[in-house]
């Protein structure tokens, strides 16, 4: 019974001699004692100030019975010992199986009494200590699975990276449309956790890439239709590349899917109409759009940023969803300032966290 404190009892019992004697007997034990002639007393009791420890009479005028039971689903922490009959063996089972961790049979001698709260308060400890156990080892598979995760995502984002380091016309495109659109999501009203999985899911957007056809891709002229749908998949493919390890940030894996849905329901994979687009795909939509218009390719230059604000606006509810694009002008007023720079550098950037999450 030894420790940095006293051990907490709580002794309830209807007959205030054996429950002095009880209490006398666990105070040379080490516990600090406090007494309570039934049930409702016992909860009040325990109300007030939790216990350690319940050693509790089962046959009482009030609450018979019934103190086991709620003592177990208010302060599951307690170890409790019933007091029961010597011929009771039912009640003595009952009290086991309602969570008793020992029983005392009346009368009692001192040395049973001592053993039997010596044991209740071992089980006690064994189960904190194992469901203590329990708790630190989920928190360590889910910083473990949570480190993986963000090492995959590293590593695709490289992949990401290193697709379009290959095309001078759409090197950094990623990088800026994740710039884009943290921006535009915080003028939006974007909590903490939704504005990293937006930006994570819009530095990935065009992960699928990684499937399209290069002669394809990089194609310096019109494409046709069937080259259009092929590059389309890039969205689906995306998915499927991430799913396995971000299946429970659905976010994420919203925008890589739907970044090319159309508010009117006209775009792609799934011709999505209003707000069954997810939002952050349509933040992504614009932001991407804008990115796309205003850098170069090889079939035509850069637009200027103030004509393609003028795209923006009049697509506003056929392509884009209106109050993305309000929060895109009203983000990005000075014109004169766009496009933005590509954020660098990027390729140290993402060594630097491999580096830091590998250590």
């Amino acid at each position: 019974m030894s420790g940095d404190r006293a051990m907490s009892c709580l002794v309830v019992d209807d007959e205030p001699h054996l429950r002095s004697i009880l209490a006398r007997l666990l105070t040379g034990e080490g516990f600090a004692c406090r007494q309570a002639g039934n049930g409702r007393e016992a909860l009040a009791e325990l109300e007030r100030v939790p216990a350690d420890l319940v050693v509790s009479d089962i046959r009482m005028p009030e609450m018979d019975g019934m103190l086991l039971p709620e003592v177990r689903r208010r302060w599951p922490d307690t170890a409790v010992v019933m007091v029961t009959a010597v011929s009771d063996v039912k009640s003595a089972i009952w009290c086991l199986t309602q969570g008793a961790l020992d029983y005392v049979a009346k009368p009692f001698q001192v040395e049973d009494v001592q053993a039997r709260v010596r044991q209740a308060l071992e089980k006690r400890r064994l189960i904190l200590e194992n469901r203590d156990y329990q708790q630190n080892l989920e928190r360590k598979v889910d910083v473990q699975a949570r480190r993986i995760e963000e090492l995959f995502v590293v590593g695709v984002q490289s992949l990401a990276h290193a697709l379009e380091a290959k095309d001078p016309y759409t090197r950094g495109h990623s990088a800026r449309v994740a710039s884009y659109a943290t921006t535009v999501a915080r003028a939006l009203g974007l909590d903490a956790a939704a504005l990293e999985e937006l930006r994570i899911g819009a530095e990935l957007h065009d992960v699928g890439k990684i499937g399209v056809r290069e002669s394809v891709l990089n194609k310096p002229a019109k494409l046709t239709e069937d080259e259009y749908l092929h590059i389309m998949e890039h969205t689906v493919i995306g998915e499927k590349i991430l799913t396995p390890l971000l299946k429970d940030r659905p976010r994420i894996l919203q925008v890589v899917r739907s970044h090319h849905e159309r508010v009117d329901g006209g775009g792609l994979p799934d011709g999505l109409a209003g707000e069954a687009i997810p939002f952050a795909a349509r933040i992504v939509t614009v932001v991407d759009a804008f990115d796309a218009m205003t850098t170069g390719r090889a079939y035509r230059p850069p637009l200027p940023p103030p004509s393609v604000m003028d795209e923006l606006r009049k697509e506003a509810g056929r392509q884009f969803d209106p109050a993305v694009v309000a929060a895109f002008e009203r983000s990005f007023a000075d014109l004169t300032a766009l496009p933005i720079a590509t954020p660098i550098p990027v390729g140290a950037l993402h060594d630097a966290a491999v580096a830091a999450l590998s250590r």
